[in-house]
């Protein structure tokens, strides 16, 4: 064998990125039912339970009604809960072992941080389906453009939480990560006025909030419909955090490598 076939063996290219490894995660994943009715059904179920009552369906916000304000709301918040607990999956692989292992292959930090998220953001894009699917059946009103811009944004902002799963997979033991996640992304939400809306809020909290990295995701995907909001600033919050989270899981996963 020559020098540059074994070169060639040991370094693939994208740094060991492929589908194939994307669709190995995914199939591993969503044999975890626990994950599949804690990212797929409980937004929709939050969604029917505090979104469907009252007036909410006659009285209007923006372009659409509150049913379908409180819709892209709690179709952020499974996008949050599916890319998170996608990204922190990595922490059961760091109690086997795994990740020592990979530092014996070719794989590169970058690449697996890339896998990691892709997969994260695949779970996340059913969940908003999801969530919109119920929406559409349960009185949310939107305009037609609101209901794939809302959900597109919904779904490509949460690539912040991908990171940030990514990122505490690697901090967190593996028996209870997502035990502690998922409370912290609920106290997020409310912090950040993704369930309770900023001005309700006060003022100090309402500054507060915008330094969250649920703020950006929430004001982003809510545009299309309520068309109000500091856009420019909601953007340079979520690429802010998902650079320093997403920084903070390749650092992490060199220092677990680093160990063999």
């Amino acid at each position: 064998m020559t020098t540059l076939a074994v070169a060639q063996r040991r370094l693939p290219r994208f740094g060991g990125f492929s589908p194939g490894m994307i669709g190995l995660e995914l199939r591993r994943m969503l044999r975890n039912r626990r994950t599949v009715i804690f990212t797929f059904v409980m937004p929709a179920v939050f969604f029917l339970l505090f979104g469907t009552g009252g007036d909410y369906k006659t009285e209007r916000i923006g372009d659409g009604n509150v049913t379908g304000y409180i819709l892209i709301s709690m179709a952020v918040y499974g996008a949050m809960l599916a890319t998170t607990s996608g990204g922190a999956m990595v922490s059961i692989e760091r109690a086997a072992g795994w990740s020592r292992q990979l530092r014996l292959t070719p794989l590169r930090p970058a690449a697996y941080v890339a896998v990691k998220l892709v997969l994260a953001m695949i779970i996340g894009a059913v969940s908003v389906a999801v969530a919109l699917v119920v929406g559409a059946f349960a009185g949310a009103q939107l305009p037609a453009t609101a209901w794939v811009f809302c959900g597109l944004l919904a779904w490509v902002c949460a690539l912040v939480f991908a990171a940030f799963g990514l990122f505490m997979g690697y901090l967190l033991p593996s028996e209870n990560v997502m035990q502690i996640l998922g409370p912290a992304l609920a106290i997020l939400s409310f912090a950040g006025g993704l369930f309770v809306p900023l001005d309700t809020l006060g003022h100090t909290f309402a500054t507060i909030a915008k330094f969250t990295p649920v703020y950006g995701v929430g004001e982003i995907a809510r545009f299309p419909l309520t068309h109000d909001g500091n856009l420019w600033a909601a953007v340079l919050n979520v690429v802010v955090w998902t650079a320093l989270f997403a920084a903070g899981a390749m650092w992490r996963f060199r220092r677990d490598t680093a160990r063999v």
